[in-house]
């Protein structure tokens, strides 16, 4: 086979400005949003327009959340756009769909406050997306808006979705587990090189995702044996606007990877192109989603983002000593005036303190480069970071020996800890890989998929 070159974005959300983004009511929101709202048209006409432009490959793979929440304008708007990128430059562009661009009652703000566009039914999706990729698949599964695409003469692409009508985020009956096990089989028995692509994270993109249900694959374990063990060693995913590449290996033996990418309208932002050299190495390149035309107060795109991102981590930090009912909300914290009147306390405390002084707690030391960094400025660093993947706070940096310190004081208390899917964790591994990263660049690697 000959190498083949593609692109990937992910996460989307388009929506169609006009809808309306804006009003006190929308401002409030966004305290909460870690993506942009009102800038995603503008962001994604960017992004797009690159790619169109882009000359490296001529095919283009997005990986679900094309809308923002199921807005019908926003899919009318965002189809016509992939059509205007296609009869441009002739790329070929495959999608799969997600549980944000179905929903019966979306939202959008103006000065009135929140009101309601509407919405998109499941089905109606086939429709607005079948040229990017449905009606030219080599199989389809409707009930499931999933298909195999022949992307080049020796390189398969299977595209699985875990939504259904009325359904969003099921775990795979055996019925479409045997579907999957079917199309990579035959890819095997025709000589096919297949590799895969969903929404979800099949592997949790942090350590630490592992314990949010809505995170990652439900019943991870099944569908990685289906691929892995029937010759799909990699997919690629979005989702946790997260960036990362996880590795797995089956009982059998077999190594899968899977790849999620930051979403384009949120920090961090960055479009893939990906390499397959031949059926063993794939090469993955990261590249930063393009300066996008908005009022950004003088910051270029990065800066405009992590504002938002930042905005959204500090948000909550004060909600919780300010505003510590919203917080619970938030947080899904069942309302308890004892909780709430911990919990107020606990954010006063925290939004004065220093990281210093949060170790003394602990009876541990923070390190002197960074005892006195505001606690809060501390904890903004390692959420973003935790998104941006790559974790900085590794052994042998100030932050990183802080925070192995303060795991392993807390270890003896978090004895018996289980991921949403009922896995045993080890806490203290889990939060030292959380912070730090140890494994793959999640940025720019060459993954070997066999030996």
């Amino acid at each position: 086979m000959k190498p083949l070159k593609f692109y990937l974005i992910t996460d989307t959300h388009y929506f169609k400005n006009a809808l309306g983004a804006f009003g006190d009511a929308y401002e409030e929101f966004m305290d909460g949003e870690q993506k942009c709202f009102a800038e995603t048209q503008a962001i994604n006409e960017a992004a797009f327009d690159y790619l169109t432009k882009a000359t490296e490959a001529d095919i283009i793979l997005i990986a679900g959340d094309l809308s923002f929440n199921g807005e019908k304008e926003s899919h009318i708007a965002f189809s016509k756009l992939l059509h205007d990128v296609q009869a441009k430059s002739g790329k070929r562009i495959y999608v799969v769909t997600a549980g944000h661009d179905f929903n019966e009652h979306p939202f959008a703000f103006n000065e009135s406050g929140r009101i309601e566009p509407a919405g998109t039914k499941f089905s109606e999706l086939y429709d607005f997306y079948r040229d990017f990729g449905y009606d030219s698949a080599i199989a389809f599964n409707k009930e499931h808006l999933s298909y195999v695409a022949q992307l080049a003469d020796g390189v398969r692409l299977l595209v699985i979705c875990n939504d259904i009508d009325g359904q969003k985020h099921i775990a795979y009956d055996d019925d479409f587990l045997s579907w999957i096990e079917a199309q990579a089989k035959k890819a095997q028995a025709d000589g096919q090189m297949m590799i895969a692509m969903e929404h979800y994270p099949v592997l949790p993109g942090q350590p630490i995702l592992a314990l949010i249900g809505d995170a990652w694959q439900a019943e991870s374990k099944k569908l990685v044996e289906t691929l892995a063990d029937n010759g799909v060693h990699l997919i690629f995913t979005g989702h946790m606007h997260n960036q990362s590449i996880n590795e797995a290996v089956t009982e059998k033996g077999n190594r899968f990877y899977d790849v999620c990418t930051g979403s384009a309208i949120g920090w961090p932002a960055y479009l893939r192109l990906v390499t397959v050299q031949d059926e063993k190495t794939v090469e993955i390149e990261s590249i930063p989603v393009p300066d996008f035309d908005w009022d950004k107060q003088g910051l270029d795109s990065k800066a405009y983002l992590i504002r938002q991102f930042e905005r959204m981590i500090r948000g909550y930090l004060d909600s919780m000593a300010n505003d510590t009912p919203r917080f619970m909300r938030k947080l899904h914290i069942k309302q308890s005036p004892a909780v709430e009147k911990i919990l107020r306390m606990v954010g006063k405390k925290l939004n004065k303190m220093t990281v210093g002084q949060f170790a003394h707690l602990l009876l541990i030391r923070a390190d002197p480069q960074i005892k006195n960094t505001l606690f809060v400025d501390f904890a903004v660093d390692i959420v973003r970071t935790l998104f941006e993947g790559n974790q900085p706070f590794v052994e042998g940096t100030p932050g990183g020996d802080t925070l192995l310190k303060a795991f392993r004081r807390l270890r003896p208390f978090v004895r018996h800890l289980k991921d949403a899917q009922g896995n045993e964790l080890d806490f203290y591994e889990t939060m030292k890989h959380t912070v730090g990263n140890y494994g793959i660049d999640d940025y720019n690697a060459v993954l070997k998929l066999s030996d």
